[in-house]
């Protein structure tokens, strides 16, 4: 029972996010391919990571990296900036043009735990936050080393 209501959840997220992607580019083309959103979700979630540590954490070629960087830094959804404390070093950002395409999904984010904070106690919020924090520092390793939300 916990299983299914756990991908339950996770599934009407996706979801959403699709019903609304899908509505904001009927009348023109999506700009962004499926592989590249989930390229832009990694590299928004690790903050901002140079594109070795992209590679890394996503368990591909370096080249193979740059490539899908190249391609969305010419679309406009990320941009590289030099190191201040190594000249040599440049991090991925994601760009304004990125953050209003991500909102959509982090927009329902606020308003389910809205409706969650009008539902639940106090008590019951707080033990729903324990929990989480558990799950995503204890149960998650995998993907739980150098994501940064934001």
């Amino acid at each position: 029972m916990l299983e299914r209501l756990f991908e339950e959840v996770y599934v009407k997220f996706k979801l959403h996010f699709y019903q609304e992607i899908f509505e904001r580019f009927q009348m023109r083309e999506a700009s962004l391919t499926t592989v590249e959103t989930f390229a832009m979700e990694t590299i928004q979630a690790l903050g901002s990571p140079t594109v070795n540590e992209f590679a890394t954490f996503m368990r591909i070629s370096p080249p193979n990296a740059a490539y899908k960087v190249n391609s969305l830094i010419k679309k406009g959804y990320v941009r590289k900036v030099q190191s201040q404390a190594d000249k040599r070093e440049y991090h991925l950002e994601v760009t304004e043009k990125y953050q209003s395409y991500y909102n959509i999904s982090s927009d329902y984010v606020k308003t389910v735990v809205g409706r969650m904070r009008q539902r639940f106690s106090p008590e019951e919020q707080e033990k729903l936050t324990e929990m989480l924090q558990v799950i995503t520092s204890e149960l998650m390793p995998e993907v739980s080393e150098g994501i940064r939300l934001p």
